[in-house]
């Protein structure tokens, strides 16, 4: 039952996966047919097939905070309100968006809420590719417009120094196309030349593409917004096309 003006509203913030229509789980498929409203960056939302009864409300990027406070507004009139991210929305994404809005307007607090998770970019990628986070890994956003870019260094640096694997998103955009190469500097030299580096573009969608090498000739270039970047550990290995980390630490290859 959708939202009314008499009853209650509710917003779920959902998961739209990583691309492929058939990674979009039953649960957001049918929170998206319930819903009165989706909320959402512009070409998230235009992955919802418009129908009648529905209002699509794209907006552009880096408005996130505004995006959660359409949706707490809308489901306080009583409208069921979904608010869509790719991959899982709470891993770089709207989940933590909208309870920062919460905070702010804790009157909203009671509102119904749910978050619904969703295949995210990095998992995608990972089983495209193989296994290659089967032991610990850490996930870090090399985006520098919510921290600043030594923040960036410092996590990249620590978690390659601790041993992890490594998922980085949004490594390299138009508005900054240089700071991946300072990123694949530290990583070269806290891991050294051999370490294996995968290179996972659009995964899922028509447009996706792999590519495996090591840090010496990774490239700043290898990447862009849509390339989620996996560092192996020292350990990872390839075994024919894939590669993949043992699930114990310092494991002898055979």
């Amino acid at each position: 039952m959708t939202g009314t003006a008499t009853s209650p509203g509710w917003i779920a913030v959902a998961g739209l996966g990583p691309g492929a229509d058939a990674l979009v789980t039953p649960q957001v498929t049918e929170a998206l047919a319930r819903a009165d409203d989706v909320i959402g960056y512009i070409p998230y939302v235009a992955r919802v097939a418009p129908r009648p009864g529905l209002t699509l409300h794209p907006s552009d990027n880096r408005v996130e905070l505004d995006r959660a406070r359409h949706a707490l507004a809308l489901a306080a009139r009583g409208r069921g309100v979904v608010v869509v991210s790719s991959g899982d929305p709470g891993v770089f994404a709207m989940a933590s968006a909208l309870f920062e809005a919460v905070e702010a307007a804790p009157a909203f607090a009671g509102l119904d809420i749910r978050i619904l998770p969703g295949i995210t970019a990095m998992l995608a990628a990972a089983a495209r590719l193989g296994a290659p986070l089967g032991h610990d890994f850490a996930a870090i956003n090399l985006s520098d417009n919510l921290k600043p870019l030594v923040t960036v260094e410092t996590r990249v640096r620590a978690a390659a120094q601790a041993g992890f694997a490594l998922a980085l998103y949004n490594p390299r955009s138009a508005s900054r196309p240089h700071q991946f190469a300072r990123i694949l500097s530290i990583l070269h030299e806290v891991c050294g030349p051999g370490r294996l580096i995968a290179f996972a573009r659009a995964v899922t969608t028509p447009d996706e593409s792999l590519r495996v090498t090591t840090l010496a000739d990774a490239r700043p270039d290898m990447a862009d917004m849509r390339t989620v970047v996996i560092l192996g550990n020292a350990d990872t290995r390839r075994v024919g096309r894939w590669i993949y980390a043992p699930r114990s630490a310092n494991t002898p290859a055979p």
